[in-house]
C-alpha cells in the first residue's frame, strides 16, 4: 500500500528511497568570541528543488525553541529575532540539500543542543528527518603574545643569522593542544615558513624543506610558552613580516577539533641585498685573427667567506636575457673552468677575471656578458646564493667586416655671390670598431636643386680608391685640372672639396660618401661599407649686377690750346668688393664723314691702378693726357694742349672686377658713361688732296712718278705756319676689294719712312714743293701696279705758337699700269735658244763619229775572222 502511494505521489521516485537529515556527531566546542559554525545535509535526496530546513536550540534540561528557518519567515523566537536581524545569526545554504548554520560571536549562553529538521511531504515516514549536536563554550583561556612589543624591525645582510620569538598559553579546563605556524607576509603574498600541528609534528612551509633539513630554519620551544624561529643564514627571500598564528585544539570521540586561532604580529624582516656588480668594457675593436681579451671587474661589499661563481655568455642582441645566448665559458664556486673552444677564462684576483679569444672572426662580433653570483656557505656544507649581477654588453666589433661610424658634411665656407669660394668638409665621426687596417675614402656628388617632381640624378665629381687614388668624374674633371676644383684630404678622417671660383651652375646639393676599406691577409684592401652624409644646399640669390657711369665737365672748354677735363663717377649694386678698371674712349661727333663709326681707345687705368696709354699716337704729347683715379669711386681725364683733330664725343668706359682666388679678379659688369663733347667753333682753311702722275702706263723698269698735291682755301696761311704728314698707299689689284699697304711716308719735320717689300723696285718721297710731293718707282715691276693715293694730315700753328693737328685728308686713287717689252723680253731667251742648239748639234755629231770608227771596225774583222773558219772547215 505504502509502495503504491509513494509511486503515485507528486514527489519524484527518488524521494521513496528514504532520506537522512545529518549534522556533525560528538560535542562541538567552541571558545567565546569564535564563531560557531554547524552544517546539516540530507543524504538520499535526489529531488529538483532546495530542500527546506528548521533549526531550533535548547539549552541543557530546556526545551526546543525555534532558531531559524529557511523558509518560513515567522518560525524564530523573539528570543533571537534580533540576533538575526544584526546578523550574528544566519543560514547559509551551500547546495540544494545543505545548510550551514553560522553563530558568529558565541556566547556562552549559547551552549546546548541544536537540532537540524526538515518539514516532510512524504505520504508515508521513511527515514530520519532530523538530527541533534550538542555544542560546548568554553571561556577564552588562550593568550599569545610577541616577545616585545611594539613589534622590532630586524635590519640583516644576506647571510646573517636572526631569531623571532612568540609567547603561546592556554589556561582551559579540557585537555587542549596547541598548535603554532611562522607566516612570513611580503605585500599581498603570506608564506608559511614552518609550522607545529597540535600532533606535535614539524611542517616546513613550500620553498622552506631543503633549508629545514638542513638545519638552517629551525622552530625551537624555550621554556613553557615560548616558541621560536631560528634561521641561521637570511636570505633575500626571508624579508618580510613574521606573523606567529597559534591554534587549540581538542579531541573529541578521536576526532580533532580546533576551537579557536589567534595571530600575532612578531617582527618585520629588513634584508639589505647584497652589493654585487660586475663592469666591462663598453666597446672593444678586434681585428679579425686577433686575441680578444675582456674583463670582468666584481665589485662587492662581502668580505666575508664567500665564493663567486663567474660565466661568460655570447648574444648577437645587447640583450642577455632574449633566446640565442651561449656560455661561452664558466667558472664555478670551487673554481673549476668549464669553456669551450677557442676560449679561456682565467682570473688575476678575486675581483678580476678575464675572457680571452683566439683568432677571432665575423662570428665573434656581438655582445658579451659577464654573469656573477655569490654564493655563502650554509648547514652541512650546503651552499646558497646570495647575490647575482649581469653586467651590461661589452660590444665587440671585428673591425676588417663593417666599421661603425657617422658621416657629417658641413659647410666651413659659404659663398653670397658667384665667384666666391665654397669649402666642404667630410668629418667621418663616432668611429667604432676601427683599427690601423682599415682606412677611409671619400666620394663627393652634386645633386641641383628640384624644380619640380622629376627625378635629379647625383652626378660624380670624384672618388676615392682604397689606396687613396683619385680620379674625377665628367663634370669635374677640367675645373680639377685648372684648379678650380681641389679635393684634399686634411686628416685621417676629414675629406675636404673647395670651389675656388663658385658658378651660378655650381648651386646645388653637394653630399659626401665614406667608405671604409678592410685590410685583407693578402695586404690588398677591399670596401666594407658605405656611410652617405646628409646633403648641404649651396645656393645664393641672382641679382642683376647694376654699375651706373655718370661723366661731367667741371670747367667750360674753349678753344684750341686749352686743357680739356673730364671726371666719372661710379656707382655700383649687387658687386662684391668692386674695384674699377676705366677706359678713355673718344667717337667723331656726328656729322664727320673723315671716318664713320670709329670709336678711338686713349688712355686706360687698371683695377690695379696700372695706367696704360691705347691708341695714342702722337709722339709729340706723350705727356699731353692724364688718368688719375680720385676716389674708390670717381675718376679724371685730362689732356692738355687740345687741337682740332680732338674735337669728338668722349665716355669713360668703366668695368668693375670682383676678386676671385686672391689676387685674381673676375669682370663682374661694364658700363659706358654719357659723352663729353669737345667742339672747336673754328673758320681755319680747309685742306685739299689730290694725286696726278704723267705716267699712268708705263713699261716694266721705267719710272713711274706720281704726285700729291694740297690745295688751301679759305684763309690764306703763311708757309712757315703749315706742315704736313704725308702717306702713300697702294691697293695693288684692278678694284679697291683689297686692303691698302703702305709705301712709304713723311712727317712734318722730313723724315721719310719706306715699308719694306718682296719685289726689286725701289721707292723714293720727296717734297718738291710746299703743297707738292713727290712718290718715285724706280725699276718698275709687273707687281707695282695699282690704285695709288696720298693721305694727308695738315698741321697749322696757332696764334699761341702751337701746332694743332687738322683731320686727315685722302686723296682719290690713280691706276698705274706696268706693261711688258716684248722685243727684250724675248732677246736674251732666243739667243740662249740657239746657242744651245749649235752646241748640241756639234756634240752629236762627235759622238756620231766615235761610234761608227770604233765599234765598226772590230766588227769586221770579227767577220773575218769567221769566214776563215768556214772555209778550212770546208777544206777538210
Amino acid at each position: 500500500m505504502g509502495r503504491a502511494t509513494c509511486l503515485s505521489s507528486f514527489i519524484i521516485a527518488a524521494l521513496c528511497r528514504g532520506r537522512v537529515v545529518r549534522v556533525p556527531t560528538g560535542t562541538l566546542v567552541r571558545v567565546v568570541g569564535t564563531e560557531l559554525v554547524i552544517p546539516c545535509n540530507v543524504s538520499d535526496y535526489d529531488g529538483p528543488s532546495e530542500q527546506n530546513f528548521d533549526w531550533s536550540f535548547s539549552s541543557l534540561g530546556s526545551s526546543f525553541v525555534e532558531l531559524a528557518s529557511t523558509w518560513e519567515v515567522g518560525f524564530p523566537a523573539q528570543l533571537y529575532q534580533e540576533r538575526l536581524q544584526r546578523g550574528e545569526i544566519l543560514l547559509r545554504r551551500t547546495a540544494n540539500d545543505a545548510v550551514e548554520l553560522h553563530i558568529k560571536n558565541v556566547q556562552p549562553s549559547d551552549q546546548g543542543h541544536y537540532k537540524c529538521s526538515t518539514p516532510s511531504t512524504d505520504a508515508t515516514v521513511q527515514g530520519n528527518y532530523e538530527d541533534t549536536v550538542q555544542v560546548k563554550v568554553l571561556a577564552d583561556s588562550l593568550h599569545v603574545g610577541p616577545s616585545a612589543r611594539p613589534p622590532p624591525s630586524l635590519s640583516l645582510r644576506e647571510g646573517e643569522p636572526f631569531e623571532l620569538r612568540c609567547t603561546a598559553a592556554s589556561a582551559s579546563p579540557l585537555h587542549t593542544h596547541l598548535a603554532l605556524l611562522w607566516e612570513v607576509h611580503r605585500g599581498p603574498a603570506r608564506r608559511s615558513v614552518l609550522a607545529l600541528t597540535h600532533e606535535g609534528r614539524f611542517h616546513p612551509g613550500l620553498g622552506y624543506e631543503q633549508r629545514y633539513h638542513s638545519g638552517d630554519v629551525r622552530l625551537d620551544t624555550v621554556g613553557s610558552d615560548a616558541y621560536r624561529l631560528s634561521v641561521s643564514r637570511a636570505l633575500s627571500a626571508d624579508q618580510g613580516s613574521y606573523r606567529c598564528i597559534v591554534s587549540e585544539w581538542i579531541a573529541e570521540q578521536g576526532n580533532w577539533q580546533e576551537i579557536q586561532e589567534k595571530a600575532v604580529e612578531v617582527a618585520t624582516v629588513v634584508i639589505q641585498p647584497t652589493v654585487l656588480r660586475a663592469a666591462v668594457p663598453k666597446n672593444v675593436s678586434v681585428a679579425e685573427g686577433k686575441e680578444l681579451d675582456l674583463t670582468c671587474n666584481i665589485t662587492t661589499d662581502r668580505a666575508d667567506d664567500i665564493r663567486p661563481e663567474v660565466m661568460w655568455s655570447f648574444s648577437r642582441m645587447p640583450d642577455s636575457t632574449l633566446p640565442g645566448s651561449r656560455v661561452l665559458a664558466r667558472l664555478d664556486r670551487d673554481s673549476l673552468v668549464h669553456s669551450s673552444p677557442h676560449v679561456a677564462l682565467s682570473h688575476v684576483d678575486a675581483r678580476s677575471y678575464h675572457l680571452l679569444v683566439w683568432d677571432v672572426s665575423k662570428e665573434n662580433s656581438g655582445y658579451y656578458f659577464c654573469h656573477v653570483s655569490l654564493w655563502a656557505p650554509g648547514h652541512n656544507r650546503s651552499w646558497h646564493k646570495v647575490a647575482e649581477a649581469v653586467s651590461s654588453p661589452a660590444g665587440v666589433g671585428v673591425t676588417w667586416l663593417e666599421p661603425d661610424y657617422q658621416v657629417y658634411l658641413n659647410a666651413s665656407k659659404v659663398p653670397g655671390f658667384a665667384d666666391d669660394p665654397t669649402e666642404l668638409a667630410c668629418r667621418v665621426v663616432d668611429t667604432k670598431n676601427g683599427e690601423a687596417n682599415v682606412r677611409f675614402t671619400v666620394s663627393w656628388y652634386y645633386r641641383m636643386n628640384r624644380r619640380s617632381d622629376n627625378v635629379v640624378t647625383s652626378e660624380l665629381l670624384a672618388v676615392m680608391d682604397g689606396d687613396w687614388t683619385l680620379k674625377y668624374g665628367e663634370r669635374s674633371k677640367q675645373r680639377a685640372q685648372d684648379g678650380d676644383f681641389i679635393f684634399s684630404k686634411e686628416h685621417t678622417d676629414t675629406f675636404n672639396f673647395r670651389i675656388q671660383r663658385t658658378t651660378e651652375e655650381d648651386r646645388g646639393n653637394y653630399y659626401c660618401v665614406v667608405s671604409a676599406w678592410t685590410k685583407q691577409r693578402n695586404n690588398s684592401w677591399v670596401k666594407s661599407k658605405d656611410v652617405f652624409s646628409k646633403p648641404v644646399n649651396i645656393f645664393w640669390a641672382l641679382e642683376d649686377s647694376v654699375l651706373v657711369v655718370k661723366a661731367r665737365q667741371p670747367k667750360p672748354f674753349f678753344a684750341a690750346g686749352n686743357t680739356f677735363e673730364m671726371t666719372c663717377k661710379v656707382s655700383s649694386k649687387n658687386i662684391k668688393s668692386p674695384r674699377y678698371s676705366v677706359l678713355i674712349t673718344a667717337e667723331k661727333p656726328v656729322g664727320d664723314l673723315s671716318s664713320p663709326n670709329e670709336t678711338k681707345y686713349i688712355i686706360s687705368l687698371d683695377q690695379d691702378s696700372v695706367v696704360k696709354l691705347e691708341n695714342w699716337t702722337d709722339a709729340s704729347r706723350v705727356d699731353g693726357v692724364v688718368l688719375e683715379k680720385v676716389q674708390e669711386d670717381e675718376f679724371r681725364y685730362r689732356m692738355y694742349q687740345t687741337q682740332v683733330s680732338d674735337a669728338g664725343l668722349y665716355r669713360c668706359m668703366v668695368t668693375a672686377w670682383s676678386p676671385v682666388r686672391g689676387s685674381l679678379w673676375r669682370e663682374a659688369a661694364t658700363s659706358l658713361s654719357n659723352p663729353i663733347e669737345i667742339d672747336f667753333q673754328t673758320s681755319g682753311p680747309i685742306f685739299n688732296a689730290s694725286v696726278h702722275s704723267d705716267t699712268p702706263s708705263v713699261i716694266r723698269g721705267d719710272l713711274i712718278k706720281l704726285f700729291c698735291i694740297i690745295t688751301v682755301e679759305g684763309a690764306a696761311l703763311d708757309p712757315d705756319d703749315m706742315a704736313f704728314d704725308v702717306s702713300w698707299f697702294a691697293v695693288h689689284s684692278f678694284g679697291l676689294d683689297k686692303a691698302p699697304v703702305l709705301l712709304s711716308s713723311l712727317d712734318r719735320k722730313g723724315i721719310v719712312t719706306t715699308s719694306r717689300r718682296d719685289w726689286k723696285s725701289d721707292l723714293s718721297l720727296e717734297r718738291v714743293s710746299v703743297l707738292e710731293f713727290l712718290l718715285q718707282v724706280h725699276g718698275s715691276e709687273d707687281q707695282d701696279f695699282g690704285n695709288y693715293y696720298c693721305s694727308v694730315t695738315p698741321w697749322v700753328k696757332s696764334p699761341t705758337g702751337s701746332w694743332q693737328k687738322e683731320a686727315e685728308i685722302h686723296s682719290k686713287p690713280v691706276f698705274i699700269t706696268v706693261k711688258m717689252d716684248v722685243l727684250n723680253a724675248f732677246k736674251y731667251p732666243l739667243l740662249i735658244g740657239v746657242g744651245l742648239s749649235t752646241v748640241i748639234g756639234l756634240l752629236s755629231c762627235l759622238i756620231g763619229y766615235c761610234s761608227s770608227h770604233w765599234c765598226c771596225k772590230k766588227e769586221v774583222q770579227e767577220t773575218r775572222r769567221e769566214r776563215r773558219r768556214l772555209m778550212s772547215m770546208e777544206m777538210d
